[in-house]
């Protein structure tokens, strides 16, 4: 990153990767992160974590895995997009369990259900991570439910935590997973942060990544961002980037609500002005001031 020297960092501070390094305590983010492992000291069968896209969820699921220890079995399947049999094999990849893969789905649910007591005998519990399950077949989705049906008296062998954007909801409404429905036992909505926590998460970010000094961002830099992003990280970090790029172009080391207001220009997902709409603006107060003087 050509600014990292100019504002004495180790690392580019706003990078848009999972990184569990700059995992931001916010209230939201870190009251999944308590429903996430209360749910799973409890030893409850589905937990579901939903969210807007750039929320922070895959962040999320990150941060609670690397808490995990050695007495856990995880599993991490990114995209579950994948028939029943499919989605069953990548589990017992993940888990470390040989299948044969020519097996149909009954012996398939057979093979996983003897590895989860064999984890069970050696005291292991198994967690299973399922990120973007909103794209999930609902023949997939009763395959998880039929997994978890193993358990001991105290709880059961295998936890799955379902990540998804909100239209996971609608799919868990279908009639046909009813019983996946009801077995969700802890569910969480992931928000957005507020001006007050976007001028922090700036100021964290930046400290992680080395920096140390005055406040880069000023209050009105950080209120313009928080604004065009509506509290969305990813798009922060977005618009963030490019105003400390456009602050290094005028050799200077603060990012003022200009700097802010240009960035969001430039990226079509912020919901600041967009180029279109500033011309469409201007060309409607030209066409109203020309109407002013004919009438007069």
């Amino acid at each position: 990153m050509i600014y990292l020297s100019h504002f004495g960092l180790r690392e580019p501070p706003f990078g848009i990767t999972p990184d569990t390094s700059f995992f931001y305590s916010c209230a939201s983010s870190q009251e999944a992160l308590n429903t996430l492992l209360v749910a799973v000291a409890n030893g409850e069968g589905f937990i579901k974590i939903t969210g807007e896209v750039g929320t922070g969820k895959t962040l999320l699921c990150r941060k609670f895995l690397a808490t995990l220890d050695d007495n856990w079995v995880s599993a991490y399947v990114p995209n579950p997009d994948l028939e029943p049999k499919t989605l069953l094999l990548a589990l017992a990849e993940e888990l470390g369990v040989k299948l044969d893969s020519g097996l149909d789905q009954h012996h398939l649910l057979k093979g996983l259900n003897l590895a989860l007591l064999d984890f069970a005998r050696q005291k292991k519990r198994v967690v299973v991570c399922l990120d973007e399950t909103q794209a999930m077949p609902l023949e997939s989705l009763e395959a998880l439910r039929l997994l978890t049906n193993l358990e001991t008296e105290k709880r059961k062998l295998v936890q799955v935590i379902l990540f998804g954007q909100p239209e996971l909801d609608e799919r868990l409404a279908h009639a046909s997973i009813r019983q996946l429905r009801q077995r969700i036992t802890f569910q969480h909505h992931m928000g957005t942060l507020t001006r007050d926590e976007t001028e922090h998460y700036l100021d964290y970010r930046l400290a992680i990544a080395g920096y140390s000094g005055d406040a880069v961002f000023a209050k009105a830099a950080a209120k313009a961002i928080n604004r065009a992003s509506r509290g969305v990280p990813r798009l922060i970090n977005i618009l963030a980037n490019k105003a400390l790029m456009l602050t290094y172009g005028e050799g200077t080391r603060k990012v003022t609500a200009r700097h802010a207001r240009e960035a969001s220009v430039d990226t079509p997902a912020s919901f600041g002005f967009s180029r279109a709409w500033l011309w469409l603006a201007l060309a409607c107060m030209a066409f109203s001031s020309a109407g002013w003087v004919i009438l007069r």
